[in-house]
């Protein structure tokens, strides 16, 4: 599996609960906060979800 480095770019602020729960389970609490993980379908999901929020880049 790669890795990929997940970064939260915009604010959370009048976003549904559900898009608020997903960036918290990936351990984005803040703008600029960023977290590695492994690329597997849940997390590709994850980020599927919240793609307008965060940047992504291959580790």
């Amino acid at each position: 599996m790669s890795k990929v480095r997940i970064t939260q770019v915009r604010s959370v602020i009048d976003q549904p609960k559900r898009q608020k729960a997903t960036l918290e389970a990936l351990g984005l609490k803040r703008i600029s906060q960023s977290r590695e993980h492994e690329l597997t379908p849940q997390i590709r999901g994850m980020i599927r979800k919240i793609e307008h929020l965060v940047r992504i880049e291959e580790v």
